[in-house]
């Protein structure tokens, strides 16, 4: 039991008073025994009143955390795809900076016999664009879109590959825009070889159309042209 109403302690927090429960529970728990304006005065009770109340905000802030925990999570990685779509559709506008330096009777070029021309290099990209991101949100392909892209002799011209490159950018982007964040750390296989979770792979996927873009630089030069300025931002 606990002082009357009328003692002068009766203000004591809904803290204090739950502190004072599980106290008189452990520690007075003889029969008939009263928690009064004595107990509540003496040193034990005041340090342990102290702990109770430390106990208690560091269990509700725990039990925030927990609560806030999946939501801050989520927020991350939507922030983290919300980048992803910034970084892809500059990407998108870099790439046909390329597509527009590079002259139209120069897209069959190729600095060696044994390596892509421009237009294959650029059709390459395409076809990989929309293979590795669609390993991550499933869909169909643009059409024209395969494997054998890059060998079609219809598709090497300026403006069918203009077409092709631009599709599987915006195939992309959409893919990242529409993927299941929640599925990001699924593991996938490619050509029965190589695992890779989802996240990783369109993190690979950007990387593919960076190196081989890269590579055409050489081409333009060759041209004595200069290529696009570097686009960072």
């Amino acid at each position: 039991m606990y002082c009357s109403k009328n003692c002068p302690r009766s203000y004591i927090s809904k803290v204090t008073q739950v502190a004072i429960a599980l106290m008189n529970f452990q520690q007075y728990s003889k029969p008939n025994r009263r928690l009064c304006c004595y107990d509540i005065n003496s040193n034990m009770f005041t340090t342990k009143i102290k702990f109770m109340k430390k106990l208690i905000k560091q269990l509700s802030i725990a039990v925030l955390a927990l609560m806030l925990a999946p939501k801050a999570g989520a927020q991350s990685l939507e922030t983290v795809r919300e980048q992803m779509v910034k970084d892809w559709e500059r990407a998108k506008e870099y790439t046909t900076e390329y597509l527009n330096t590079m002259p139209a009777d120069k897209y069959s070029f190729r600095p060696n016999d044994s390596i892509r021309s421009f237009a294959e290099q650029m059709l390459h990209i395409a076809t990989a664009n929309v293979f590795l991101t669609s390993q991550v949100t499933p869909g169909k392909f643009p059409d024209g879109i395969n494997f054998e892209l890059e060998k079609r002799a219809t598709a090497q011209n300026k403006d069918s590959v203009v077409s092709y490159v631009m599709a599987s950018y915006d195939y992309a982007i959409n893919a990242v825009k529409n993927s299941d964040i929640k599925k990001w750390w699924e593991e996938v296989t490619l050509f029965n070889r190589f695992k890779s979770t989802k996240f990783a792979l369109l993190n690979k996927a950007f990387e593919h159309q960076t190196h081989h873009r890269g590579q055409t630089t050489i081409y333009i030069r060759l041209q004595e042209i200069k290529p696009p300025q570097e686009k960072l931002f």
